[in-house]
């Protein structure tokens, strides 16, 4: 079509017809400006990333971004015992893991993530922490005086194998490596090993980091704790067919990737706390009260939640003292983690979430919510109904959920995920004055958005198990473009922090941004770039470059081909490709590979129409258009005669006519010319539609459909959404034609706001739409024809050529 489209503007009049009766058709910059780019800094937008920046395909990841027919990866099983010492505000655990070898390589050695480590004095991400600014907050200087008086980090107090012989170790920051007698063989080998491990908990509010306790110890408070409990056990680091060992240091920042397995977990903790954790309560009876079973067996068939553990229970909880202990037993099957949160302060509503789908291994699902007196009345309102609207959406995105629990722990910690639970921290206020409790808009949203985005992540990456230490953008940003559609499918007018394209204008323009292939320890604005541009980038591509049907199959075909498996930013890319059948290469070029922004200017906008090849139709156009112009000042203001008016013998042919005059030549030549014409020709040249061509430049460089709405001087309106291809033969400038019969008085680029385009004040085109005649032009001769030059003609009957008649007569007798 593209070929078609240039003759149409460059060549003959059978062109224009094609422009007339056809779609709207693109019209490259000039040809021979297309060819200086060959020489000139000419940047191709649409360079196949295949073979350039993406890997090469194997048989453990296909080109077509699926798992590759030999694909593997490790197991681990996990039977942990752990204590809770609620004085010391300590955990100490022992765990036996059996480690399964699915790949092709031998490992004499296995690598585990010490994450607690991150709080040692000596660590590398305490060290290398930086400051700014001339001032600093009593809560840096806090903050400062603790660690001088305490220090986190794990304490290894043993590593044995199966037979319980020590086993070598060495501790590299946060990381642990095991050597072992002998290497787990390859293709399904096992190994046996136990560690017993202790670390001090950290004080979230005032240390940070993603789990910890708080304790209520202000004036009038109880003096009672929470405890969130996570990345707390020695845990096997990741050994994929991409990158061997995942075993770069824990720097705060980037999060983790880990392997499936199963968990038994027994957590002993004081006998009045309530505790949630990943997986299924194995011994409710040992733990719970009658009354609780009987609430909790009611929740499951409730449309609203149900109290299981009472805010009155809790209360009287937080008043008493414990008599002793209790071990809460937990099973969770195909996980790659396991955290849990304890308190006496914990009431616990739950409610059932039917799954209607019928491949869904769990047809009914609990969700559930912990928290204490204090985030109420919020959290009893929110929080449960938040995690069934989170299950909802997501599967219907993605898979039908495959865990039997979803939970929403309310405590110090902002925001965490892992498998099956949730940390989450918006709570009303309490006035100082009365104790009056109230809740602002933003905090209440804030709940409900938090909660759907951490429960969320059990899809990404709790379930398609991305590297979070190596691309932040993959978990964060997919878990934030589906809390966007959650929270739009909550209300509409829902306050998304992250999504809309309009909102993510001001990060885009920015400074000292990276692209979001970077490795997470080196991102910069890590919100804006980990959540919020990836998440817009996926509502643009859904919205205004797939369409909801290409972009919802491959995406559900990405989320279902890596589901339990661990994906690479190119099973993404390619998978989206394939499923779609829609070439995205410039769309990963500018979004995840460039800092480009998107701003699209509508420089100019000309009014064309067709030479009617009538000299006196013609000449009365040209003289129109001259009468619109004004005459020379000089010449009005002269007021004295001319020679012309003052001497006849000069005036001649040129002063009794003008340029507009039609003479007998001109009109003979325009009637052979219209003679020659075929009949298709000839009605192409009658069409009187407008010929209208729109100048788009593009000032940020990421290139993007023009979504471009027309006026008509009817009243009339129509957008037109031109794909991104336009610009692949120049990504700086294109002019695009558009044929209509109707009169344009007014254009503008992205009315809906919908690409993310930083300047909308170039958006739009009010000035004077320039009209101009498009001369019918034709198309050159291929080469020369010596043959009709000779006046020779070819017998159908023969290669021989033949004098033709004239030739003939033109030789004479012999």
């Amino acid at each position: 079509m593209s070929n078609l489209s240039k003759r149409s503007i460059r060549y003959a009049v059978a062109g224009v017809i094609a422009a007339a009766l056809a779609a709207p058709l693109f019209v490259s910059s000039a040809h021979a400006d297309a060819i200086k780019q060959t020489k000139a800094p000419f940047e191709d937008k649409f360079r196949q990333l295949e073979g350039e920046d993406w890997p090469t395909p194997t048989d453990y990841r296909n080109a077509s971004g699926a798992p590759g027919y030999r694909y593997w990866q490790q197991k681990v099983d996990y039977d942990i015992t752990a204590k809770l010492d609620e004085p010391t505000k300590s955990i100490i655990g022992r765990e036996t893991v059996v480690y399964r070898n699915n790949s092709p390589d031998d490992l004499p050695y296995l690598w585990l993530m010490l994450d607690q480590n991150d709080f040692k004095r000596s660590s590398i991400s305490h060290m290398t922490e930086t400051v700014s600014g001339d001032g600093i907050t009593l809560g840096q200087v806090r903050r400062a005086k603790r660690f001088q008086d305490w220090e986190g980090g794990m304490t290894i107090k043993s590593v044995k194998d199966a037979q319980g012989r020590p086993l070598k170790f060495t501790v590299v920051d946060t990381m642990l490596r095991i050597d072992l007698p002998a290497a787990v063989k390859s293709d399904g080998g096992e190994t046996k090993f136990s560690i017993e491990w202790s670390f001090p908990m950290v004080e979230t509010k005032l240390i940070g980091g993603r789990s910890g306790y708080e304790c209520f110890t202000a004036k009038g408070d109880d003096g009672n704790c929470i405890f969130e409990v996570a990345q707390w056990f020695p845990r096997l680091a990741v050994y994929s067919d991409y990158e061997g060992w995942h075993n770069k240091t824990f720097l705060s920042g980037g999060e983790f990737t880990l392997e499936f397995g199963d968990y038994n977990v027994a957590l002993t903790v004081p006998n009045d706390h309530v505790l949630s954790a990943t997986g299924e309560l194995q011994n409710a009876a040992q733990v719970l009260t009658a009354a609780q079973r009987e609430r909790l067996a009611k929740a499951r068939t409730s449309s609203e939640p149900v109290y299981v553990v009472t805010p009155q229970e809790a209360v009287a909880a937080e008043a008493g003292k414990p008599t002793g202990e209790k071990t809460w037993v937990f099973k969770a099957a195909n996980v790659r983690d396991f955290g849990w949160a304890t308190s006496r302060k914990f009431a616990w509503d739950a409610m059932g979430v039917h799954q209607a789908d019928p491949s869904a291994k769990y047809p009914l699902v609990m969700a559930m919510s912990f928290f204490p007196k204090e985030a109420r009345p919020l959290w009893d309102a929110y929080s449960t109904k938040a995690i069934a609207q989170t299950i909802k959406v997501y599967s219907s995105f993605t898979f039908p959920y495959p865990y039997p629990i979803a939970q929403s722990v309310n405590g110090p910690q902002g925001g965490m995920e892992y498998p099956m639970i949730s940390f989450n921290g918006p709570r009303p206020v309490k006035d100082k004055k009365t104790g009056a409790l109230t809740y602002t808009d933003r905090a209440k949203y804030g709940l409900i958005g938090v909660v759907i985005h951490e429960v969320g992540h059990n899809y990404f990456p709790m379930i398609v198990n991305s590297d979070e230490r190596q691309w932040t953008w993959m978990d964060e940003g997919l878990n934030s473009f589906l809390e966007f559609q959650a929270e739009k499918q909550w209300d509409k007018k829902f306050p998304s922090r992250r999504g809309e394209p309009k909102d993510i204008v001001e990060y885009m323009v920015s400074q000292d941004q990276v692209p979001l292939m970077t490795q997470s320890d080196s991102v910069l604005q890590f919100g804006p770039n980990g959540y919020s541009k990836p998440a817009t980038a996926l509502v643009i591509l859904r919205e205004t470059v797939m369409g909801r049907e290409l972009f919802d199959r491959a995406f559900k075909e990405y989320a279902n081909r890596w589901r339990f498996k661990h994906p690479t930013p190119y099973d993404f890319f390619r998978t989206m490709e394939e499923s779609s059948g829609i070439d995205l290469d410039w769309f990963w070029r500018g979004w995840f590979y460039s800092t480009d922004h998107v701003d699209i200017a509508l420089d100019k906008v000309t009014q064309g129409r067709l030479d009617s090849g009538d000299p006196d139709v013609e000449a009365a156009a040209r003289k129109a258009e001259k009468a619109k112009e004004p005459g020379s000042l000089t010449a009005a203001r002269n007021t004295d005669p001319t020679v012309i008016d003052r001497d006849p013998k000069v005036r001649d042919f040129y002063d009794q006519t003008d340029e507009f005059t039609v003479t007998e030549g001109a009109k003979k030549r325009a009637k052979t010319a219209r003679e020659d014409l075929t009949p298709e020709e000839a009605a192409a040249q009658d069409v009187k539609d407008n010929f209208y061509r729109f100048t788009f430049r593009n000032i940020g460089g990421l290139v993007m459909p023009v979504i471009l709405k027309l006026d008509y001087a009817d009243g009339a309106t129509e957008t037109i959404r031109i794909p991104a291809e336009i610009w692949r033969k120049n990504s700086k400038q294109v002019t695009w034609q558009y044929v209509s019969t109707k009169q344009v008085k007014g254009a503008e680029i992205d009315p809906l706001w919908e690409t993310a385009d930083a300047d909308r004040s170039n958006n739009v085109f009010d000035g004077v739409i320039a009209p101009t005649t498009l001369k019918i032009t034709k198309p050159p001769e291929v080469g020369s024809n010596r043959m009709k030059d000779a006046n020779l003609k070819v017998d159908p009957d023969s290669l021989a050529t033949q004098p033709s008649t004239e030739a003939k007569k033109d030789e004479g007798p012999k």
